[in-house]
């Protein structure tokens, strides 16, 4: 008897153990069909990012000009190379509105970096999801202390669903923002000899600063890792992903976010 999962698709181990020419094209195939559906649900979230820093939107019609100018088959091909870093956001912006794309924008201190808030009012990223410039963002309240900022799919803000007066229409500024904002990764790479420090160099060379690094699990083959690293922008964070896993040595890696209940953190004086 051959027992199925439900929802399963192919893995890259599965050309390891295949024996046929076919089984692998056909594995092959749909590895492709995956990553092509994932880049085009990140280059998505990227498009829109960009757009709004330069105050537009990432319409339909926006995103098929843009794909004519760049000489593309269509948006889903656009938003495909956007997400597997091919094209760059700033490309995209471009392409339609010449005008408005900026390489830098002005330069944002760490105490104005979110729009929205009350003359002399404080904030702090929330620990749980530590929202990076780019995501979308709300705040909540607490008396006598700030607000809490949170990307706006946390988990954590269910919590806060029956308190609507303590909510708060933030977002971060469009300016060029510092890489101060740390970000926590979960990672799993191959336990041989240079591997961690090859890894650690790539983080350096995505201009990304590993701010704390701390060893979850360590096997005869494989270390798992948890790594802080301050990034700029959620771009910043995205194309560090890719290339790292891109890696041989990198078995797995994901933005790492907390589930579980906790208080909300103190919020940072300005």
């Amino acid at each position: 008897e051959i027992i199925t999962a439900e929802g399963q698709t192919p893995q890259v181990s599965w050309l390891e153990i295949a024996t046929t020419g076919k089984a692998r094209t056909a594995i092959r195939r749909a590895l492709r069909v995956v990553d092509r559906e994932r880049f085009i649900k990140l280059g998505h979230e990227l498009a829109r990012s960009a757009f709004e820093h330069v105050g537009r939107k990432a319409t339909d019609k926006v995103l098929e000009t843009a794909s004519k100018h760049l000489r593309l088959s269509g948006a889903d091909e656009l938003l495909a190379r956007l997400g597997s870093a091919e094209l760059t956001s700033h490309d995209v912006v471009q392409a339609v509105y010449p005008e408005l794309a900026r390489d830098e924008g002005e330069k944002v201190p760490l105490r104005r970096a979110v729009v929205g808030l009350q003359p002399g009012q404080s904030f702090e990223r929330a620990p749980c999801c530590r929202p990076l410039p780019g995501e979308r963002i709300v705040g909540i309240t607490f008396r006598g202390k700030g607000v809490v900022v949170h990307a706006i799919d946390c988990e954590r803000l269910s919590v806060y669903e029956d308190q609507p007066d303590r909510w708060v229409d933030v977002r971060w500024h469009p300016g060029t923002h510092p890489a101060a904002y740390d970000v926590r990764l979960e990672m799993t790479i191959t336990n041989d000899s240079g591997v961690l420090g090859r890894i650690c160099t790539l983080i350096g060379e995505k201009k990304a600063n590993i701010s704390n690094l701390e060893f979850v699990d360590r096997k005869p083959d494989f270390y798992r890792l948890m790594i802080d690293v301050e990034m700029r922008d959620v771009e910043q964070l995205h194309s560090l992903l890719l290339t790292l896993e891109a890696d041989s040595d990198v078995a797995a890696v994901e933005r790492y976010r907390e589930k579980s209940q906790a208080r909300a953190p103190a919020p940072v004086e300005e």
